[in-house]
This record gives C-alpha cells, structure tokens and sequence, in this order.
C-alpha cells in the first residue's frame, strides 16, 4: 500500500473529472446488471490499495452532516450539552437542512496522524464515508460524482468500473 500523494491526486481528478462525470451518468441512468455486486466486489479491492490514514483528505477539505443523534452521542463524549456542542463547533445549513462543521480541516483531525479523535463516537456520515458499497449503486451515484474529487478511494473504486465495464 503506497502513501497518498495528495497533488498526484488532485492533477489525476483534473485529468479524469470530464470521462468519469459521463460514465457515472452513464451507470446512472442504464446500471449494467449485476453492478451493485462488482461495486462490493471493487470495494474489497480498493481497500487493499488505498490506506485513509495515509489521506484524510475528507477530513481536511469536506465536512460530514451531523445528526440529532450525533450531536447527543458526541456532546456526551465531551461531557456538554448538545446545544453547547452546537455553538462551539457546528453551524447550521438554511439550504441543504444539516448540521455543519464551522471549520476546516475538521476540529477533530490530528493534522500530524491523520487520525480522529472522536473516532469511536464520529458522526455517522464519517463511519460511512465514502460510501462506496451501499446497495442500490445507482442511489448513490450522485454521491460518488461528489466524492470522486476529493476521496482517492472512490476515484479508484470509478476507475476500476470504468476498465470493466467500458
């Protein structure tokens, strides 16, 4: 397993933004069959090539949603209330309805390990990301558009559909 060179990253998304938009459009709208089984089968394999700690960069540059019940699990964990965990670190999103970080890189990364400090209590959006083997592919694919530019994971996971099903 490589370290992830962050600049490589960036320069191979320019690179391949424009041709993975249109597959993942593609996949959208006419799913190959069995594409919900590849996507498991690719998942086992990106994870012995990509090794997050080497990364974070979703925790550097995005911020996960927090729910209500998030909020509680953590403000607990830091002995506070959910609304002083609110004002401390979060801020709420009028558009999209979610709970936000107000800051990034995320306040509970440690820029130096790229581990998280609230791993065992981290929002649910965090433990999930980024999403690669849900089932129903095709509901997620919006997702993984989003995702592509900043998780080498999933940049991988589109790249290998890519070689197989093109």
């Amino acid at each position: 397993m490589q370290p992830i060179n962050l600049r490589s990253f960036k320069q191979k998304v320019r690179h391949h933004q424009k041709a993975f938009k249109k597959f993942l459009g593609k996949i959208e709208k006419n799913p190959p069959r069995h594409l919900d089984k590849m996507a498991e089968t690719i998942d086992a394999e990106v994870w012995k090539e990509i090794d997050c700690l080497t990364c974070a960069n979703c925790c550097k540059t995005m911020s996960p949603t927090f729910t209500n019940t998030d909020i509680k699990r953590i403000a607990t964990h830091f002995s506070m209330t959910p609304k002083e965990f609110k004002e401390k670190w979060l801020y709420f999103d009028e558009e999209d309805g979610d709970w936000m970080n107000t800051k990034q890189p995320c306040q509970f990364l440690n820029l130096s390990t790229n581990m998280c400090a609230i791993y065992e209590v981290r929002p649910a959006d965090c433990a999930g990301f980024p999403h690669l083997k849900k089932k129903k592919m095709t509901e997620y694919i919006h997702v993984h558009q989003q995702n592509v530019s900043y998780c080498p994971a999933t940049f991988k996971m589109v790249e290998k559909m890519m070689e197989r099903i093109s």
